[in-house]
């Protein structure tokens, strides 16, 4: 959570600037959507009881650079398309710090495949367990959205459950999927 600025800025610090702003909130809607993308990976994987430790670490890593190769290619596209000419130095630059996050998204889950590999837990619990640990912070975003936007315990609790809710949705569908 530590992409997104304080509420404000400590004395003699600059408030961010509205660009930097919105450089952030794209940035975290990359670490959300890779989250809930990297969900349905891990559920598949979890389901399958020929995984192994290199297949799984093969297809999360895979995914997060498939995902994260795919933004570079739709941003570049889309500000050729635009703006009718190739992106900057600085917008490349902009690009790939929005789009980190999403090769972030690998992590956990590898973390836990290691693991499992290192004998500390079954492989099909450590996928599980990084299930959880996507599903959490998604309800830890949503909560943190709803303190920020001034909301009481109540309901920043409520907009963790419903994000939370996004991400068992995902998992949900890929458990009736059988996939």
């Amino acid at each position: 959570m530590s992409d997104l600025p304080a509420d404000r800025p400590a004395a003699g610090v600059r408030a961010p600037s509205p660009e930097m702003l919105e450089a952030l909130r794209e940035r975290l809607k990359e670490r959300i959507y890779a989250a809930i993308t990297m969900l349905a990976v891990v559920v598949g994987l979890a389901q399958n009881p020929h995984t192994g430790h290199a297949t799984a670490a093969v297809y999360v890593t895979c995914t997060a650079v498939g995902l994260w190769l795919a933004t570079l290619v739709a941003d570049a596209q889309a500000h050729r398309v635009v703006h009718q000419r190739l992106p900057d130095r600085r917008e490349v630059r902009h690009f790939l710090f929005v789009s980190s996050p999403l090769l972030g998204s690998a992590l956990g889950p590898l973390v836990m495949v290691a693991l499992s590999a290192a004998g500390a837990l079954g492989l099909e619990t450590a996928l599980w367990v990084a299930v959880g640990v996507d599903v959490a912070s998604l309800a830890a975003w949503g909560y943190t959205g709803g303190r920020r936007m001034g909301g009481g315990l109540l309901v920043s609790a409520l907009a963790g459950l419903v994000d939370a809710a996004i991400g068992l949705g995902v998992v949900t569908v890929k458990l009736v999927a059988g996939h």
